[in-house]
């Protein structure tokens, strides 16, 4: 079992953490995590794109020319794909390019993102954050403090203080324990924990 240093705001620190080896000390699988990371960017896609078809198109129906006798190949339809403003043949349409991963392997994805940053000594822990109202520069002299960008932070409640005085600084994103993902540990070089979400994390993977 693992210990980390529980920090305050002020960077000095009041206690250690244990993380337990079943969550935060596994055996790391790229394919694995690169399977839940995929699935998780295609379901980002819009998948908006389309087309009409000669279906869709507007103009009338009636035949343009005559049938025989004028040179022409034998067009029915203005709305025909062979012509200018025409329908379009298997053009796209909108549709969704999210499919599934098992419960099991978003479960295993996530320890073993969690245990990359662990290793990689990425992984920090502050008793709270007291933020006593919406202020950037606030919550930009903590970050200063304890030496930390392109941060992901996991609460563990809805702290509007924490949540809106993030918004301006770059590469920081701030989400709640149900939130946590594998693409957003992945994505930012650090992860800061507060000391609280430690038993929320452990109780959603046990």
């Amino acid at each position: 079992m693992a210990a980390v240093d529980v920090l305050n705001s002020a960077g000095n620190k009041v206690s250690e953490a244990e993380l337990i080896d079943e969550i935060f000390n596994i055996p790391v699988k790229t394919s694995v995590l690169h399977e839940v990371v995929r699935s998780q960017l295609a379901a980002k896609r819009e998948g908006t794109a389309a087309s009409k078809t000669r279906a869709m198109v507007k103009g009338s129906t009636k035949k343009l020319f005559r049938q025989k006798g004028t040179g022409n190949a034998r067009a029915g339809s203005v709305k025909s794909p062979l012509r200018k403003g025409g329908g379009v043949i298997f053009g796209p349409s909108p549709r969704s390019f999210a499919y599934k991963v098992p419960k099991k392997v978003r479960s295993l994805a996530l320890k073993m993102a969690l245990t990359c940053k662990l290793t990689d000594k990425t992984l920090y822990v502050i008793d709270d954050f007291k933020l006593e109202a919406v202020k950037t520069k606030a919550l930009s002299e903590v970050l200063a403090t304890l030496n930390l960008e392109d941060l992901l932070i996991v609460s563990d409640s809805e702290d509007i203080n924490l949540a809106l005085s993030s918004r301006n600084i770059p590469d920081i994103k701030v989400i709640k324990t149900a939130g946590l993902n594998v693409y957003d540990i992945l994505k930012f070089k650090n992860l800061l924990l507060v000391e609280s979400t430690i038993k929320n994390i452990e109780g959603r993977l046990s």
